[in-house]
């Protein structure tokens, strides 16, 4: 199974491939693509980009969105279905057995639609434990403040994603939770301690260990390392390969957020260099693109390694929507 080359995911300005982000796709290689809303108007529209995106690398590259549900989706009624926010879910549930069945069979459908229209990688599920200073950006994203609920339904959501032939993105490593600033504007200094961060914010990322892909948190976690963001830095990195026991493919969170300070192609070093698989950059910006991919190389043995056993976890499913739905109505 071919990979590409480029140890970076990227995104594109538009609804349409350009010319030159098909030129710069074929010499960048990049592992794999991500779709905003911006990408997004019809069906047949994100199944010709999502062709083209594949045409300009000459391979079945893996293309990711976020479709959690609730503020964070791409695709929207009234040619997808609206998902209300999960902690909405999992609390009006009876019971946390209801709640992880109710949110595995909202990912088969949302699997559905996504390889309807050539998706194949779905950041989620969402991992942090919520609490109550939670950033408005991230709580209601979350599936509890109990670190057992969140890793039951972390799990369901992964299930779900994956019997529907699409790769779950674990997100954010090592955990968000505490933040309560926003990372697109901000960079957040978590003050808790070791002891509080494994048996809290680390837990389910840990119980969730074998999942394929995970993305990082661009969080200070001062208790171990006071100047860097988790995305770039070493210690951390080895916390979440070692401690955690992640040994997926690891990619970080967008590169363009004012978390990270620098260059773009600074903060791509800086998170290749503590150990991240994968630069995610987001915006499709051309210029910025460039230096992202300068500096975030090629694919060594182990990214390799790990790739390919990510892009195992795609496969071709049949999936009936209506009788998936039924069956949540049901619930």
């Amino acid at each position: 199974m071919t990979t590409g080359s480029g140890a970076a995911i990227f995104g594109c300005a538009g609804p349409v491939l350009l010319p030159a982000e098909a030129a710069f796709f074929r010499d960048a290689d990049p592992f794999g693509f991500i779709l905003f809303q911006r990408n997004i108007e019809t069906p047949d529209q994100v199944r010709r980009l999502t062709a083209a995106l594949r045409a300009s690398v000459g391979r079945d590259a893996p293309i990711l969105i976020d479709q959690e549900g609730g503020r964070v989706q791409r695709l929207r009624a009234p040619f997808w279905h609206e998902w209300e926010p999960p902690l909405d879910t999992v609390r009006a549930a009876p019971d946390l057995a209801t709640a992880a069945r109710l949110m595995r069979l909202r990912m088969q459908v949302i699997a559905a639609e996504l390889r309807a229209i050539g998706v194949d990688a779905n950041c989620a599920p969402v991992a942090d434990v919520a609490f109550d200073v939670t950033h408005p950006f991230l709580r209601n994203r979350c599936y509890g403040t109990d670190p057992w609920v969140v890793t039951q339904v972390a799990r369901a959501v992964a299930e779900g994603l994956m019997a529907g032939g699409v790769i779950p993105v674990l997100k954010h490593m090592p955990g968000h939770g505490r933040s309560c600033a926003d990372t697109h504007l901000d960079l957040p200094t978590i003050t808790a301690s070791v002891e509080d961060l494994r048996a809290v914010d680390f837990a389910p990322f840990r119980a969730l260990r074998d999942l394929p892909m995970a993305m990082t948190a661009h969080l200070v976690f001062a208790a171990y390392d006071e100047d860097l963001p988790a995305t770039q830095s070493p210690r951390m990195i080895r916390v979440i390969r070692e401690e955690i026991g992640f040994d997926g493919l690891l990619v970080t969170d967008d590169l363009n957020m004012h978390a990270l300070s620098g260059t773009l192609a600074e903060r791509t070093e800086r998170s290749m260099s503590a150990g991240v698989d994968i630069a995610l950059h987001c915006k499709g910006d051309l210029a910025e693109m460039l230096a992202v991919a300068g500096a975030a190389g090629s694919m060594g043995p182990q990214t390799l390694r790990r790739a390919g056993a990510a892009l195992a976890v795609r496969r071709d499913v049949t999936v009936d929507i209506p009788a998936l739905m039924a069956e949540m109505a049901d619930v």
